[in-house]
């Protein structure tokens, strides 16, 4: 039977959270997804995701037909460990121009335009849009989990290491 675009995007979808939980390597991303968008039939897409679990983002269905409860989907804290490292540069950055712009209106005696919003304005915007849209669409759950990788790897080459010494 054929596929619908409808169809090709759901499969696409399913490798890109395979590729998230690192199920799949880039390359092999990839080539699935290509193949995935040039599918003409079910039996094409099927092939390309068979490997995978059924659901994503942890969420295994067992041969019983029982799905298995999924884990929480962001650690506890992630989502403000996430904004507060998206937030701390333009926060240092603003209250920095801005007590420069303090400190010359002091010595002038006098208030000045206050410039520092040219450069927290704008700024703040973007963040503003990438909060929103990281919120809207689970990066501190990502962002976390890059981080727990990323612990797991430094633990792992310090514990080598220390085998070696």
């Amino acid at each position: 039977m054929r596929a619908a675009d409808t169809d090709r995007e759901m499969s696409a979808q399913r490798l890109r959270v395979a590729l998230d939980e690192g199920r799949l390597d880039l390359h092999e991303y990839d080539e699935r997804l290509r193949r995935a968008y040039a599918a003409r039939t079910y039996a094409e897409l099927d092939v390309l995701v068979a490997d995978l679990p059924v659901g994503g983002r942890g969420v295994l269905v067992p041969p019983s037909g029982v799905p298995v409860v999924p884990p929480r989907a962001v650690p506890a804290g992630a989502t403000r460990r996430w904004l507060l490292q998206l937030w701390e540069p333009w926060l240092t950055v603003v209250a920095l121009v801005t007590a420069i712009w303090g400190v010359t209106a002091l010595m002038a005696g006098e208030t000045y335009y206050f410039w520092p919003g040219w450069v927290a304005g704008p700024w703040g915007a973007v963040h503003l849009v990438q909060t929103v849209s990281g919120l809207a669409h689970g990066e501190p759950a990502r962002w976390a989990a890059k981080q727990e990788k990323r612990r797991r790897k430094r633990e792992a080459r310090r514990h080598d290491s220390d085998d070696e010494a």
